[in-house]
């Protein structure tokens, strides 16, 4: 039987370097304490040396609390004269906000494209544009206020990511919660996003739990196409026990344990 691949450890470069504090090293070593589970989607190193940034799909997710976002964001400055380290990073339930984090610190926007191109595709131009919205968030237009990752890690279902996020658009005055849902089909050969529109979250969590009308769609903005058919393409006919963002604690969508390995994490 031939050997099962793996992929390589991600690349830190900080060999010849020391923790700043000793907190720093105790951080980074709880960070990073499954990174042979890590898959490196991008990473981009700085020609100074002084900076490296890392977009993260963390397989451990799936093993850990319930709803646990899947991608991890790294950031990790040096001191080259002192050949001493400092990072930060931060879970990111979708590749864009990812995307986001990395370059609201200094990471290029070129450098933050996904450079693993094996993951599941997006499906059509809407998922596109939503995703570059979220990936610029202009205007600082977008606060995430909570999400939730729905892996079962089984071939017999896809993956669902929901987002929740307060839109400060004077245009979004009347529905200013914006739940972002991300759909992988359960081949992972292709995945959509949709953005739904109510007036409070407690709205959006009731439509994730009773799933017994379509999505309600943010409106179009001034200038794009029609949206009505994306509206019937964004109807889900799936039903959810989980709320749209899960409060703590939140019951168990999957069984913990071994399961096998659905790598996501496709370019937006």
């Amino acid at each position: 039987m031939a050997d099962t691949y793996e992929p390589p450890v991600p690349e830190y470069r900080i060999d010849g370097f020391e923790a700043a504090s000793g907190r720093i090293e105790e951080d980074f070593s709880s960070v990073t304490l499954t990174d042979d589970l890590f898959v490196t989607l991008t990473d981009h190193h700085s020609t100074d040396g002084h900076d490296s940034y890392l977009l993260l799909y963390d397989r451990a997710a799936i093993w850990d609390i319930p709803g646990t976002a899947e991608y991890l964001s790294l950031h990790i400055t040096r001191d080259v004269e002192q050949r001493t380290f400092a990072f930060a990073s931060e879970r990111h339930p979708v590749v864009p906000l990812a995307q986001n984090w990395l370059i609201g610190r200094g990471c290029p926007t070129e450098a933050a494209e996904v450079s693993d191109r094996h993951g599941p595709r997006p499906a059509d131009a809407l998922t596109r544009r939503l995703e570059d919205l979220l990936r610029t968030n202009p205007g600082n237009r977008y606060e995430v206020l909570d999400h939730y990752t729905d892996n079962a890690c089984s071939f017999d279902s896809g993956v669902e990511v929901r987002t929740l996020l307060y839109d400060a658009h004077p245009d979004s005055a009347d529905t200013p919660y914006r739940l972002f849902l991300e759909e992988t089909a359960k081949d992972l050969r292709s995945y959509t996003v949709r953005e739904g529109a109510f007036a409070n979250a407690d709205e959006a969590d009731r439509w994730a739990v009773e799933r017994d009308s379509p999505l309600p769609l943010a409106p179009a903005p001034p200038g794009t196409a029609d949206r009505r058919a994306a509206a019937a393409r964004a109807r889900s006919t799936s039903a959810g026990a989980d709320v749209a963002v899960a409060p703590a604690p939140a019951a168990p969508s999957r069984a913990a344990g071994p399961a096998p390995s659905r790598r996501r994490g496709g370019t937006p």
